[in-house]
């Protein structure tokens, strides 16, 4: 028996860079993401193919993981690596997987992770809920891949669901649902590719969370608040008044990271209440903001997804928007009236190529919905 997966690509209005350190986050799961069909094994080999990457993976699920191969298969193994934590898997599946969007800024690598930690069980007969999913994909990411990510992309993927927007508190683990409002006007979320792709691992990603927790590790002291080691500190343990004090003392770098942290906190509660009154030209903005912080004081983004986010803020119909992702290379998204696609698309194009001639071949423009979280079809 074949069996399907659709795991989704996922959208975050407003929450940037924040789930490292227990912040707040919104998402939404689209209607793009990764496939994976596959058929369980009567032994414990893995074969996969990608229609993605090229190169053929194998290897044996019910033996130890060894280390990073530096290939797409890695994934797979990550898997099976938090897997094995927790389960006996003995099962292997032989399977193709494929995504439908190009790399960079949706999350693509913690889709194919979901996938791969669904397939896994259900070749072994491991029920987990969907948060179980989420917390053993990102465990995956983490400890295996080496990306001190948050909680944020992998819950979008396996919590999500379709006209609803996504609320967690990474610091508890508490999530709402909160459906779409009846008086909301129709929207779609544009993704705009740079036609640069992006690995999180080559980026500037990691250094970017020890810098937050080096922040968090400074207020502590200027406080004399007792110090953790540097893997359990966190932004969200340090008060923002105490923050506020001590601010004028830090160095400037530090100071910008924390921030973008605090801001963004008050973004996502005015983001969630924008929500839930209907007011898209409000939760625009706030996307807005989110991403000028993250220019400004997160200091990410590269030359090509400033040109597309200027561009949105110029161009009729588009409510507001972001860099999406880790925001070094990848793609922005938008919240868009979907009446105004065709103008949307006819003008970013437009003023991107202008300034980016060179990515005429790869610069590409999606509109999605919403969409449910990942799953079986």
């Amino acid at each position: 028996m074949q069996y399907h997966i659709f795991s989704p690509y996922r959208v975050c209005p407003i929450g940037a860079h924040v789930d490292h350190q227990h912040g707040l986050v919104t998402g939404f799961a689209i209607d793009k993401g990764v496939d994976l069909f596959f058929n369980v094994r009567n032994d414990s080999r893995v074969i996969l193919d990608s229609k993605s990457f090229s190169g053929h993976v194998e290897f044996d699920i019910a033996m130890p993981t060894l280390v990073k191969q530096g290939n797409w298969g890695d994934y797979a193994r990550g898997a099976k690596f938090a897997l094995q934590k927790r389960f006996h898997i003995s099962n292997g599946i032989e399977g193709v997987i494929k995504g439908s969007l190009p790399v960079g800024g949706l999350s693509s690598s913690a889709a194919v992770l979901v996938a791969y930690v669904m397939a896994f069980a259900k070749a072994n007969n491991i029920s987990l809920a969907p948060f179980e999913v989420m917390r053993i994909a990102s465990e995956a990411e983490r400890e295996y891949i080496g990306l001190n990510n948050g909680l944020l992309d992998q819950a979008c993927i396996a919590l999500g669901k379709k006209d609803h927007l996504l609320m967690l508190d990474c610091e508890s683990n508490d999530y709402r649902l909160i459906p779409k409002p009846a008086e909301m006007p129709d929207f779609e979320l544009g993704v705009f590719f740079s036609g640069l792709t992006r690995s999180l691992m080559s980026s500037d990603y990691n250094l970017r969370v020890t810098e937050c927790k080096t922040a968090a590790w400074i207020v502590q002291a200027y406080e004399n608040m007792p110090l953790k080691t540097h893997e359990k500190t966190f932004l969200r343990d340090v008060p923002e008044s105490m923050y506020k004090r001590c601010r004028d003392k830090m160095p400037p770098r530090f100071a910008r990271r924390a921030e973008h942290f605090y801001s963004e906190h008050r973004r996502v509660r005015e983001g969630i209440t924008a929500w839930e009154t209907g007011n898209l030209e409000w939760l625009g903005s706030l996307s807005k903001a989110s991403c000028e912080s993250s220019i400004h004081n997160y200091e990410c983004g590269s030359p090509e997804l400033i040109a597309i986010y200027e561009a949105m803020l110029t161009t009729d119909g588009i409510y507001g928007g972001r860099f999406s992702g880790a925001g070094f290379k990848g793609a922005c998204i938008a919240i868009v009236d979907p009446t105004k696609k065709a103008s949307i698309k006819q003008e970013i194009t437009e003023k991107y190529l202008s300034r980016f001639p060179q990515y005429k071949n790869t610069f590409r423009i999606y509109f999605t919905k919403s969409d449910d979280g990942a799953r079986f079809l």
